[in-house]
């Protein structure tokens, strides 16, 4: 669940290998991350696994980015780092977690496929109201986000679907108050200081709770919390940015649109996970909506 943030068309757009290898990243090892988040819960509880991947991944690339010469964050930047990083990692990657301990990792994924429906409806708060399309687009989303909650897969995990509720929402919470109350510091530096915040909240909630990681970890466990950190952290996130400077917008966001599939696909194939006919129509809705909330953007 990774903030989608807008940049001007660029001037002149080539399709380079780096472009084609960043847009890989993008849709593969993002799409795949909620497969791993689920094989890292052999051994890492939710918040215990969360925190110490966004904290160790935090302080890694602060490290490169002062190693590059930038800048520490300000105290204020610092402070609306722990505020975002509170809502969106803490909230919504935690409560992710929590989700995939009773659910699929191919329906959490769909769920978390409103999310940009829902950062429209935070925005009425501050005045930025939907076009007809776009409103069009949130309404069909939110159709296919109630017919999942009606599938098999929710309908056995109330605590799931709660889980993965409040991790939307306070996902979108935090985005939009990063744009417009509580901006980050600039470039990596801001993700890099979210992260540590984040992470370092996830584990005063996870001592909070009692959790207790099992001790040696089992071998997949500990493979897959080291892909979450390098791949899904690190590597992922600044092909992102790439894509973000050297991509349309419309391109560098495409991963909204599949990821759920990838992550269904994955969790099928791999996961053992069983999605009904009903359920894969309810995500065929919801991403019908993301297409309409995009195609107006655009």
């Amino acid at each position: 669940m990774d903030r989608i943030e807008p940049t001007p068309f660029p001037p002149r757009f080539a399709w380079s290998p780096l472009v084609l290898a960043c847009l890989a990243a993008t849709w593969l090892v993002w799409g795949s991350t909620y497969l791993v988040i689920k094989f890292a819960l052999l051994s890492f509880p939710p918040y215990f696994q969360m925190g110490t991947r966004f904290l160790a991944a935090g302080v890694l690339l602060l490290a490169w980015c002062r190693w590059r010469g930038k800048p520490w964050p300000s105290q204020m930047e610092w402070r609306n780092a722990l505020i975002v990083g509170t809502l969106m990692l803490a909230g919504g990657m935690g409560g992710t977690a929590v989700a995939e301990v009773s659910v699929g990792s191919g329906l959490v994924v769909a769920f978390i496929a409103v999310v940009p429906m829902m950062i429209a409806l935070v925005n009425l708060c501050f005045g930025i109201r939907p076009g007809r399309m776009e409103a069009a687009g949130i309404a069909v989303g939110l159709v296919g986000v109630l017919m999942l909650t009606q599938g098999a897969g929710f309908q056995a995990s109330t605590t799931g679907l709660i889980a993965i509720s409040v991790a939307c929402i306070t996902w979108s919470i935090g985005s939009v108050l990063s744009q417009h109350r509580f901006p980050l510091a600039a470039g990596a530096t801001g993700f890099a200081s979210e992260m540590i915040c984040g992470g370092a909240v996830l584990l005063l909630i996870s001592a909070g709770v009692g959790e207790t990681p099992e001790w040696p970890p089992q071998p997949v466990a500990l493979a897959a919390w080291f892909y979450l950190v390098v791949f899904g952290s690190l590597i992922a996130f600044n092909a992102y940015m790439v894509l973000l400077a050297q991509a349309p917008a419309g391109l560098a966001s495409s991963y909204t649109f599949v990821n759920p599939v990838i992550a269904m696909m994955l969790g099928v194939a791999l996961g053992g996970e069983h999605v009904t006919g009903f359920e894969i129509s309810a995500v065929g809705v919801v991403l019908a909506g993301v297409v309409l909330l995009a195609s107006a953007r655009r």
